[in-house]
């Protein structure tokens, strides 16, 4: 993702941003088109209501009275929150396309900028399983890694206590709701000594759709994603697939083909995953690392990157818009083929999209795809 960083925010726009991100149908890839087209939030969100009138509906920004209490929430949980083009913010996170525009966190913020690994695994883990995450997180940060993980039973806490201190916990609720609730202790540790991470707003629950959202940031933190143990449907291969996808390592651990909590890493090792038995062989796949991994894992399509500073002169009349839209539908289609097909710039195709995502009418897939929303 490339962006232009700013060294600070003023009040005001800060709170347009977050107004921004929470206002409806805006996701990471139009929170960042917006602030391309017009300038800053400010402007961008007095924009909105006309953008998404297009599509024949009224539409209304996130009130303000809401983010005012969000970020009183954020204050009484002793959280500050992250924005994307500030120095802060985590430079491998940065580079994926979903990347969240807006973090919230408690603890050590620059651990996230330090060589990061990724440690993911089964909930329902075995024995000796537990004891191997706790052994790498002990040796990987021993060596100067940080180890990433999602507060998870299992695997992803045995990971953390290894590492601690030098743990970032990525959860998928609010920054002030502890989520499982045996973790409760073991998330504050973290946030105390470590460093916890937050998308959602506070006091959101966790919901099944907010895993693969807070998998993303675990696999984009890191240059590598080590899976311990895993049954072949489960969350682990989800963050393994993103990480593959993001250019980042794949590495697994193999374990017994008797037991099924092995075979989701088995099988990621014959996709292509890099087999890894000790913590000296991530180590010496991650310090060779310069953003070509070794593991032939969900690799990820070579794509032109997309400077979206160019939005800010895009001028789209009624005719390009219906000629592009007219290429969609509920399949998926890379954005790259709709500027091919229909003739039209990257910057029309792009401002074409946004509007349609504005007014709830288009579907953002992996790997730089659209489609009309079901």
């Amino acid at each position: 993702m490339s962006s232009k960083s700013v060294t600070a925010l003023t009040q005001a726009e800060a709170f347009a941003r977050i107004r921004l991100l929470r206002s409806p149908n805006i996701g990471p890839v139009s929170y960042r088109k917006l602030l391309a087209r017009f300038g800053n939030a400010i402007t961008a969100l007095e924009a909105l209501p006309e953008l998404g009138s297009r599509g024949k509906r009224s539409y209304r920004p996130a009130p303000r009275h809401r983010i005012e209490r969000e970020v009183e929430g954020i204050q009484r949980a002793g959280a500050s929150y992250l924005f994307h083009d500030l120095p802060d913010f985590p430079a491998l996170l940065a580079e994926i396309e979903s990347a969240p525009p807006i973090l919230t966190y408690r603890g050590d913020v620059t651990l996230a900028s330090k060589p990061c690994v990724a440690m993911v695994g089964a909930r329902n883990s075995s024995a000796a399983a537990v004891k191997i995450a706790k052994q790498f997180g002990r040796d990987l940060t021993a060596q100067g890694y940080v180890v990433v993980s999602g507060l998870a039973r299992g695997i992803d806490g045995a990971a953390h206590e290894g590492a601690m201190p030098a743990t970032v916990g990525v959860i998928a609720s609010g920054i002030d709701i502890a989520y499982p609730p045996e973790h409760k202790a073991l998330q504050e540790q973290i946030a105390n000594e470590g460093l916890l991470i937050a998308e959602q707003p506070p006091a959101t629950e966790p919901r099944g759709r907010h895993f693969p959202s807070r998998n993303r940031i675990i696999a984009g933190l890191a240059a590598g994603t080590l899976v311990v143990e895993a049954a072949p449907k489960s969350g682990s291969l989800i963050t393994a697939r993103l990480a593959g996808e993001a250019g980042r390592e794949v590495m697994a651990i193999p374990g017994s083909p008797l037991d099924t909590r092995s075979l989701g890493c088995n099988q990621l090792i014959r996709d292509g995953a890099v087999l890894v038995q000790s913590p000296d062989e991530v180590i010496e796949l991650l310090e060779s690392f310069e953003g070509t991994p070794r593991s032939r894992f969900n690799v990820a399509e070579e794509r032109e990157e997309y400077d979206f500073s160019e939005l800010g002169d895009a001028q789209l009349d009624a005719g390009d818009s219906e000629r592009i839209i007219a290429l969609l539908s509920t399949a998926p289609v890379a954005v790259d083929e709709l500027a091919r097909q229909s003739g039209a710039s990257m910057a029309l195709v792009q401002m074409a999209l946004l509007e349609l995502e504005i007014t709830g009418d288009l579907e953002r897939h992996s790997g730089g795809r659209v489609s009309l929303a079901g």
